[in-house]
């Protein structure tokens, strides 16, 4: 039986044959926190009796979402995070280097790639065919502890993009008349595949803010396949050796299919 995108992936970090319903314990190739849900993570991380990082140059502090820091808690808060940096080797994004989701797109994520992160707009990432998603603080801590965590493996919507585009209509306009179409809660702990001719015409920019916006509908990844498009912009952005081409199997089972003119 073919795979969505998600089994593809969930497959290949697992070792095995996933498929939807299924539970896994998948390897993780990036976990990142920010400054506001950070802080939380490796207290979490410290009380479970963890001292080091199963991945330190996988692991990655920001401090972007409150910065400079508007308040004493949060300036002691990044504090932690500067040392918990500098104890475990990890790495951080100091403040004015950039937005987690941005930086992660462009510096990091990868076709096929297992991502998490202590935001919910870690599914931003999706864009380039990562099964990119937010968790717990504590879940968080625990893949920052043992580099891999469990999934259920979620069943999948197809998306189907056709036509282009008319003047005045963007891809946020698309991604919020496809939430309105399914419902805030439409697609729980599902994953959003998007497919269809229009891809080809659909720029980095517009798939990262589609993908950013999956978790709205309660989704649990928004992933793009890993095409020419994908393959550009890792090339432009420095690491070309990473990309990989990924598309689901033309036999997929997927849950609903959805098409969007």
């Amino acid at each position: 039986m073919g795979k969505t995108l998600a089994e593809k992936i969930l497959s290949l970090k697992s070792h095995g044959e996933a498929k939807a319903g299924d539970v896994v314990i998948a390897d993780v190739d990036l976990a990142f926190v920010q400054d506001t849900t950070g802080p939380l993570t490796i207290r979490q991380f410290k009380e479970s009796g963890f001292e080091a990082l199963a991945k330190p140059q996988q692991a990655i502090v920001f401090l972007d979402h409150a910065a400079p820091s508007p308040a004493r808690q949060i300036s002691n808060d990044h504090i932690l995070l500067r040392r918990f940096a500098e104890e475990t080797g990890c790495r951080i994004y100091e403040v004015g280097e950039g937005i987690c989701h941005q930086l992660v797109a462009e510096q990091f994520a990868n076709p096929g790639d297992v991502i998490l992160g202590s935001d919910s707009h870690t599914v931003t990432a999706g864009a380039l065919g990562a099964f990119a998603t937010g968790m717990g603080s504590s879940d968080v801590a625990v893949a920052l502890a043992l580099g891999k965590t469990w999934f259920r493996v979620p069943e999948s919507f197809l998306i189907e993009l056709n036509g282009v585009f008319p003047r005045g209509v963007y891809a946020k306009d698309l991604i919020l008349y496809l939430i309105g179409q399914i419902g805030a809660d439409g697609a729980n702990y599902k994953a959003l595949e998007f497919g269809g001719e229009a891809l080809a015409q659909m720029t980095m920019s517009q798939r990262l803010t589609i993908a950013n916006m999956a978790v709205e509908a309660g989704a649990k990844v928004g992933l793009f396949p890993a095409d020419k498009i994908t393959e550009d912009f890792i090339i432009e952005h420095g690491g070309g050796d990473k990309y990989k081409v990924l598309y689901h199997d033309a036999e997929a089972n997927y849950e609903q299919i959805i098409p969007v003119n």
